[in-house]
């Protein structure tokens, strides 16, 4: 079969991978000039190391990207440093990257609190029954079994920053998968994600993908005389088509596809991201802190603060001390609209409080980058709102992030339902 893959993000390529190793023709468009999607990064000239232009890592538990890493040979390239991750209370930060950490963490008190929060985990560790859990909100849920203060300290925070205004309408089911499959040990590629994605681009081209960068597709249609036919700086036909973009995207390539079907995809919320990269000339936590999960009911204007050269030694980076300030956010936030200074005025007073000592100059350099899709938003009910890998259209197949679910968002589970896309396109 003639193949075509929209997009070359993680997901896209790892079908193709397995598409091309049954012996089929493929072909991956690519709107960017460069492959890795929205673990992409980049890299200045006096780097030895890419730096992704959204925060990226792997946990030890993610065994559909460390397979698929191993299948191409390049395990010895995959590390694990231990970084320290912190929580935020009381104008200090307290350890925050093990079950006896978070056990320890003063903001829950003593005694009831505590036995809750470690239960309430626990629970939701061992237990596979996620369908159960989706058919109330997570809200509703950690306020009834965790408790109040349980859930203001420490759940509720992690939810209105992951999804902001749509925070009590998420369902308890994406807080037990968050918690069932991550583990404490991260873990990145030699050389940053890019890196990564270049080699596995390197491997597929070997094999005889053809990958065609800057190549925007315009439409596509079935055609009853030439079978899938699509327009991507001209009209080509194939006998498959998988998809990997957002919702959004694959409604307005796809016009012809069934209303209901078409309506389903633009029923899918989502949140957007922004996220600033920052090259400073010292250090903003002398004592390592890697990870700074920031409430912002504190008055901290980003979800997470990320210390990359904490995690990645500065060495990489020429010197040049990296961190990123992100943060998930609707579509039409201000930050979206304003410019790099403008948003790195916001930030500041921020990295003050953090680190008293932080002056303007520290700053060499920023990158910021945005995304409109980023983060699916999972109501009550949601598997009922999941768009099928096979569309209505015959050939026609789609795989993305809002597919993932019950699982969130990652490089991991995009792995996954490519690799399961691929192998629905081969019955």
């Amino acid at each position: 079969m003639k193949i075509a893959i929209i997009g070359a993000g993680f997901g896209g390529m790892a079908a193709a991978y397995d598409l091309r190793k049954a012996g089929h023709d493929v072909v991956i468009f690519e709107s960017a000039d460069f492959v890795g999607g929205l673990a992409s990064g980049f890299k200045e000239p006096h780097w030895d190391w890419a730096v992704e232009k959204f925060y990226h890592h792997w946990f030890q538990s993610d065994a559909s990207m460390l397979g698929l890493i191993a299948e191409l040979g390049l395990t010895d390239k995959v590390i694990f440093p231990r970084p320290l991750t912190v929580m935020y209370h009381d104008g200090k930060f307290f350890p925050f990257d093990s079950i006896l950490n978070a056990l320890r963490f003063p903001g829950l008190g003593f005694g009831l609190d505590k036995i809750r929060f470690g239960f309430v985990g626990l629970f939701l560790r061992l237990t596979n029954n996620w369908r159960a859990l989706e058919k109330v909100t997570a809200d509703s849920w950690m306020l009834k079994w965790a408790g109040k203060n349980v859930y203001d300290k420490m759940w509720r925070p992690l939810l209105v920053g992951k999804f902001g205004p749509f925070y009590k309408d998420v369902n308890m089911a994406w807080m037990w998968a968050r918690i069932k499959a991550r583990s404490t040990r991260l873990g990145t590629f030699e050389g940053g994600f890019q890196n990564f994605a270049n080699l596995f681009a390197q491997k597929l081209r070997a094999l005889g993908v053809e990958i065609r960068l800057g190549a925007q597709v315009k439409f596509i249609k079935r055609d009853p005389a030439k079978g899938l036919v699509l327009d991507a700086g001209g009209v080509q036909s194939f006998d498959r088509v998988l998809v990997t973009t957002s919702p959004n995207l694959m409604a307005k390539m796809c016009p012809d596809l069934p209303d209901d079907y078409l309506r389903g995809l633009l029923s899918l919320k989502s949140m957007g991201a922004v996220v600033m990269v920052l090259s400073l000339k010292q250090k903003l936590s002398n004592e390592g802190y890697y990870w700074f999960n920031l409430p912002k009911e504190a008055g901290f204007p980003f979800l997470a603060l990320v210390e990359h050269t904490n995690f990645v030694p500065a060495e990489k980076y020429g010197g040049d001390n990296i961190i990123y300030a992100g943060d998930y956010l609707e579509q039409g936030h201000q930050y979206f609209s304003l410019s790099d200074e403008q948003l790195l005025d916001k930030f500041l007073p921020a990295f003050q409080k953090i680190t008293p000592a932080f002056q303007r100059d520290w700053v060499k350099k920023i990158w910021v980058n945005k995304t409109n899709y980023a983060q699916p938003v999972p109501l009550v009910n949601h598997s009922q709102n999941i768009p099928a890998i096979q569309t209505p259209i015959d050939g026609l197949y789609f795989a993305s992030m809002s597919q993932v679910y019950p699982w969130d968002r990652g490089t991991n589970f995009a792995v996954e339902i490519g690799r399961r896309a691929a192998r629905m396109m081969l019955t």
